[in-house]
């Protein structure tokens, strides 16, 4: 990982450009197809799930098999794999209080301020609140 966002193996990259590629939800077979090297079903099949669980592709459902669309547009891959890296970290135990406030005492101001304002936006009326 550079730091940043998470990085992308080779299949994975080359997976994600078939998928992005696609006007329609692909299944592992038509990903194969179209892939360099020609690598197993079960290899194909199993980066596929790892790209869904890392948020970067969507899993629907097709009888007992599962076809495959990105998550996001194809320009914001990057964000979607971070923000889901970010809600893993964040899961995986600790304080999830002193977690958050570490991350907030470390944004600069600019950071800081953009993050109040989504927060802002994006907040939902709780229980006891009045329109």
């Amino acid at each position: 990982m550079d730091g940043r966002r998470p990085q992308l193996g080779r299949l994975e990259s080359a997976i994600l450009a078939v998928v992005a590629a696609s006007p329609e939800p692909l299944t592992v077979s038509q990903v194969q197809t179209h892939l360099p090297a020609d690598p197993a079903h079960t290899t194909v099949m199993s980066t596929l799930a790892r790209l869904a669980q890392k948020g970067a592709l969507r899993q629907i459902r097709d009888g007992r098999a599962y076809r495959y669309e990105l998550a996001a547009p194809a320009g914001l891959i990057d964000d979607a794999l971070t923000a889901r890296q970010m809600r893993r970290l964040l899961g995986d135990g600790g304080d999830r209080v002193a977690v958050l406030a570490r991350f907030v005492a470390e944004l600069d101001e600019n950071d800081e301020r953009l993050l109040a304002d989504l927060l802002g936006r994006t907040r939902r009326p709780g229980p006891g609140d009045h329109p």
